[in-house]
């Protein structure tokens, strides 16, 4: 039944887009003096955020083995002329792959795929350039037809890069009329997002597609979808192919693929959906949500709990430290991660990365190993935004090395104990790469400069703001140092921490499950809060029972929540 289902879907999708084998580039006409003045007339009058800094648009437009979608020159003036009239970026109009050369595409803050559909390119290394940019922090939008990107689409569609598909969160074009007229429901209604509609359900008349996998809202956070309760729909079973079982018809989402955010929606067939104010005002919204002016969550629907809500309000993230299971493989760290409802784990480079890739989690991994740690990370709904680095190479090539290895695996924030001549060096691939660097602490003798604050401090002076310290407190506690003191002697400085709860204040304190012990754990969380500080991540380091504390590990869990959701929830109100 499930290939029957599939065969009608490519059939559907041929019949509905065209299926001309040969290579097209689309109508990519200028529009008229009326067209123009017509999306003018529409323009959103500002922008919904200021940009941080002088932001770059990349839309590409290419299409092949379809004719293109009338709509196409209509979003690429609509687009272009929001960031000029609003000062939030300028954009780039191309269609030449060459465009996803590392050099070229790092010029810009995000790229957007307008209706592209078909096989765009397939370089190996322009594909693995778009990945890599994502992953790094680069935005990405896609618009109706992108869904169908990257496949051989006169063959029915047929899959050319399953990690695109992941990437944008789902595949497939069916659909119904191409004037179909619904009602669309808005899913997370206080999403910035989808602050044009209101906070109402709304009726639009376009061509909607009903995707499939790897659609999930396990994977994506749904910004809106149809209506299914007040939208007439062809009786269940009639439209084998187009209709879900389940029923979900989403139409916009976001998600992040590692450090980037990505935003798709379906809403871009008619050349009239870039002439409809609130569509050109949720578009110039995404646009900036993908380029980091914009905040809001990312969480996938299915997994955004009243916990995760609450840690996201303050700003927080739980991540497990995978020193914690650092006697399983990395592999089996993610899934165990999954079990807990975390979305993040901490990396390790001395770690083994699977049963099938037995090689540690460093920068002798293959590009091709490195995809199989995305896809599996992508598969548990997990990100690695910290890795602790064993040793960092004291010479260029081998420390671009290590940053690059980090661009690739999302990492936002690299933690090592590097000695302090090495700084300098460091410092220069922080700043080129966006990556921050987070000194480690271990007790007096393994650390003689960094296990107090003063000595991270020290190092760090007149030093970029991408260099500070990963706090262990666990450390801290059995060299005679209290948490509480230590965090705020750091200030800003404190770039991620790894929190301990101990069961005595001495050098022979054993870690607990937070909450049990003499380490103040509560205190230091409202600290945390107090001096408004946002670490990386917050690591659960759980340093005992190394093969048998998931029960410490979930008390631990439950135990912050408490918090977070208890005092701090209500600080947060209040603030």
């Amino acid at each position: 039944m499930r290939s029957l289902a599939r065969v009608a879907l490519i059939v559907v999708s041929l019949m509905s887009l065209g299926s001309s084998a040969a290579i097209a580039q689309g109508p990519y006409r200028e529009l008229s003096a009326e067209e123009k003045a017509g999306i003018e007339a529409v323009l959103p009058a500002k922008a919904p955020a200021k940009a941080a800094k002088t932001r770059r648009l990349l839309i590409y437009d290419g299409n092949v083995g379809y004719g293109g979608h009338g709509s196409i020159p209509f979003a690429n003036h609509a687009f272009t002329r929001m960031g000029e009239a609003t000062g939030a970026f300028t954009a780039t109009v191309s269609r030449d792959p060459e465009v996803f050369s590392r050099a070229r595409l790092d010029q810009f803050d995000a790229v957007c795929l307008n209706n592209t559909v078909g096989n765009l390119f397939t370089d190996p290394v322009l594909r693995r350039n778009l990945i890599e940019f994502v992953m790094g922090g680069g935005g990405l939008l896609g618009i109706h037809g992108t869904t169908v990107a990257f496949t051989d689409f006169p063959q029915g569609a047929r899959e050319t890069w399953p990690e695109f598909g992941r990437m944008l969160g789902a595949r497939g074009a069916a659909h119904l009329a191409q004037d179909e007229r619904v009602t669309v429901k808005l899913d997370s209604p206080t999403h910035p997002l989808n602050r044009p509609f209101g906070g109402h359900a709304f009726e639009h008349v376009s061509e909607f597609f009903r995707v499939h996998d790897p659609y999930s809202r396990d994977r994506v956070h749904v910004l809106f979808s149809i209506d299914t309760a007040r939208t007439e729909l062809p009786a269940p079973g009639t439209r084998p192919g187009v209709e879900r079982d389940d029923r979900d018809y989403a139409l916009a989402w976001t998600r992040n693929h590692g450090r980037g955010r990505v935003v798709y929606c379906t809403i871009g067939h008619s050349p009239s959906d870039f002439m409809t104010p609130t569509i050109l005002e949720f578009y110039l919204g995404a646009l900036q949500f993908i380029m980091g002016d914009m905040d809001g969550t990312t969480t996938p629907s299915n997994r955004l709990t009243p916990a995760v809500a609450a840690r996201e309000k303050l700003g927080w993230r739980l991540a497990v430290t995978a020193w914690g299971l650092h006697q399983f493989t990395l592999f089996e760290a993610i899934d165990k991660t999954r079990q807990f409802g975390l979305s993040d784990i901490e990396g390790l480079s001395f770690q083994k990365v699977s049963a099938d890739i037995p090689k540690n989690l460093d920068t002798r991994l293959t590009d091709d190993e490195i995809e199989q740690i995305r896809l599996k990370l992508d598969d548990a709904g997990v990100r690695m935004p910290t890795c602790y680095y064993a040793a960092i190479p004291d010479d260029d090539d081998g420390c671009r090395q290590v940053f690059e290895f980090c661009r690739k695996l999302g990492v936002e924030t690299l933690i090592s104990e590097p000695p302090p001549e090495s700084l300098d060096r460091i410092e220069r691939f922080c700043d080129a790469y966006d990556i921050r660097l987070a000194i480690h602490n271990h007790g007096p003798d393994q650390s003689p400069v960094y296990w107090r604050p003063e000595g991270v401090l020290e190092v760090c002076r007149g030093r970029s703001k991408r260099i500070g310290a990963c706090a262990d407190t666990g450390y801290w506690i059995r060299s005679g140092i209290d948490p509480l003191e230590g965090v705020r002697k750091l200030g800003d400085r404190l770039i991620t921490i790894q929190p301990h709860d101990l069961s005595e204040r001495t050098p022979q304190g054993l870690d607990v499950p937070w909450g049990t012990g003499q380490a103040g754990f509560e205190p230091l969380l409202l600290e945390l809060h107090r001096l408004e500080l946002r670490p990386t991540v917050i690591g659960l380091e759980y340093s005992r029972d190394f093969r048998d504390n998931m029960r410490q590990m979930a008390q631990c869990i439950e135990y912050f929540d408490s918090v977070v959701q208890g005092k701090l929830s209500v600080r947060a109100a209040a603030d």
